[in-house]
């Protein structure tokens, strides 16, 4: 088996490179691990490969803040400096002078 490597690391702030929204990372699966029903959903001409790390983001848009699982090849850094307001993020996490979100001691494992 290949090791892989993940681009981006827990309390990463990213955002989706094709759809409207951005989020915090929470966890890292080395390649997918969802269901066949989720995958199934995604339409065949923009589904991503498996082979590759997925992402659980604490994530908002304009409208909502929800949990979302996202490829690797779908994601870019967010420096847009903006503050998340999703309150599930400040339950897991806190948030450092220098905006770089580290996991609460309750919460690491």
């Amino acid at each position: 088996m290949k090791e892989r490597v993940a681009k981006f690391s827990i309390g990463e702030v990213v955002r989706h490179k094709v759809f409207p929204f951005r989020g915090v990372i929470f966890d890292v699966d080395p390649e997918f691990a969802n269901t066949e029903e989720w995958w199934n959903s995604i339409p065949a001409e923009v589904r991503p490969s498996r082979d590759q790390p997925f992402y659980h983001l604490l994530a908002e848009n304009d409208e909502s803040e929800y949990v979302a699982y996202v490829s690797e090849q779908n994601l870019m850094n967010d420096e847009s400096g903006t503050p998340l307001r999703n309150p599930q993020i400040y339950q897991i996490f806190d948030q450092a002078p220098s905006g770089q979100f580290k996991p609460k001691m309750s919460f690491a494992h």
